[in-house]
C-alpha cells in the first residue's frame, strides 16, 4: 500500500490553492439563510469543536493532490476502480464524493447516482441497470448509492419482497467476485451517524431553504423507520462482507474528519505511484499580419453587472 506523506514539492501549490478553497467554504457558509437560532444553538451544543479550519484545509488539499496522482496512475495503467458509498440519509456521502472529485478529471472520475428504476428496469435482472456504468480501463466510478438499495431502502420501504431480497443476498457476493475477477478494484464504504446526529441534520435542512431539496419523502420515512434500517444494515454487513470486497465503516458525526479519514483510507487501498508524464511546454502563438479581429455585436455579450 502507498503511504501518503506530505510532499515538499507540492507546498507552494497547496499554499496557492488554500486561499481559493477557503473562499469557497466561506461562500457556502454565508449563502445559507439564517437558520433557526434555537436549532443552531442545539447543534453547537451537541458538537464539540471540530478540526481547526486551516488544519482541515491543508490536509484536504494534500489528500486531493494524492488523488490526482491516483487518477494519473489509474489512467496510465488502465486500472478500473469502483467505490461504493452507502449509509443513512444525511450521513455525509455526498460531501466526501464532492471532495474526492473536486479536482479530478471528469473524463476519468465520474459519479453515478441513479434515480428510481423505471417499469422496464424493474423487469430486468436486478444488477442490469448498474452494469453499463461500470468503468472501462483507466476509469474511476463513484456510486452514490448502489445495488445495495435492494437490501436497504427497497427492503425497508416494501419496494422489494422477501424473495427478491433473499435472491439479492445470494447473488451479490458472486456478482462482486465477478467484478473483482474482471480486474475491477471494488471498495465499499458505509457512512455511519447516530440517531441524534441524523435528527439534527434533518432539522437543519428543514429550516434551510437552500437545503430543503435534499429532503425527499423517503428521507423523512428513514427517521420513522430508523430501527428497520438498522436491522437491514446489520444483515447486509453479515451477508455481503466478503474477502474480495469488504465493507469499511466511516464514522460520520464529524463531517470534516469523516471526509479526511475516508479519502486517506481510499488512497491506502491501491498501490499507486508516480507515473511518467510528458513535459508540457506552451507553444508560441502564431501571428498572421493579415488577420484582423472582427468587432462582435454588443448584444452577444453577457451584461457586466458586477
Amino acid at each position: 500500500m502507498n503511504e501518503v506523506k506530505p510532499n515538499s514539492g507540492a507546498k507552494d501549490w497547496l499554499e496557492a490553492e488554500l486561499e481559493d478553497t477557503l473562499d469557497e467554504d466561506y461562500e457556502l457558509e454565508i449563502s445559507e439563510p439564517a437558520l433557526s437560532l434555537e436549532i443552531a444553538k442545539i447543534y453547537k451544543k451537541s458538537h464539540p469543536p471540530s478540526m481547526e479550519r486551516m488544519t482541515y484545509f491543508r490536509e484536504l488539499l494534500r489528500l486531493q493532490s494524492e488523488l490526482i496522482k491516483l487518477q494519473s496512475w489509474v489512467a496510465y495503467h488502465k486500472k478500473k476502480l469502483v467505490v461504493i458509498f452507502e449509509g443513512r440519509d444525511s450521513a455525509g456521502k455526498g460531501g466526501v464524493i464532492k471532495r474526492i472529485t473536486q479536482r479530478l478529471n471528469p473524463r476519468i472520475a465520474r459519479v453515478v447516482a441513479l434515480p428510481a428504476p423505471t417499469e422496464r428496469e424493474k423487469s430486468q435482472w436486478y444488477f442490469q441497470r448498474y452494469v453499463p456504468h461500470l468503468p472501462a480501463g483507466g476509469e474511476i466510478v463513484l456510486f452514490d448509492r448502489s445495488w445495495y438499495n435492494r437490501s436497504g431502502v427497497e427492503r425497508v420501504m416494501g419496494f422489494a419482497n422477501g424473495d427478491q431480497v433473499e435472491e439479492f443476498f445470494r447473488d451479490v457476493p458472486e456478482f462482486e467476485r465477478m467484478l473483482v475477477r474482471s480486474g475491477i478494484t471494488l471498495v465499499k464504504y458505509w457512512f455511519s451517524i447516530t440517531d441524534e446526529e441524523q435528527q439534527m441534520r434533518f432539522l437543519m435542512r428543514i429550516h434551510d431553504p437552500m437545503k430543503q431539496w435534499k429532503l425527499s419523502p423517503m428521507d423523512l420515512q428513514s427517521r420513522v423507520r430508523w430501527e428497520q434500517y438498522t436491522k437491514a444494515k446489520e444483515e447486509t454487513f453479515a451477508r455481503t462482507n466478503i474477502k474480495e470486497a469488504p465493507w469499511f465503516i466511516v464514522e460520520g458525526n464529524d463531517k470534516k474528519r469523516a471526509r479526511l479519514n475516508c479519502i486517506d483510507h481510499l488512497l491506502q487501498q491501491l498501490p499507486y505511484e508516480e507515473v511518467p508524464h510528458e513535459e508540457i511546454t506552451l507553444p508560441d502563438r502564431v501571428f498572421n499580419p493579415q488577420y484582423e479581429r472582427q468587432v462582435l455585436p454588443r448584444d452577444l455579450y453577457v451584461p457586466e453587472k458586477y
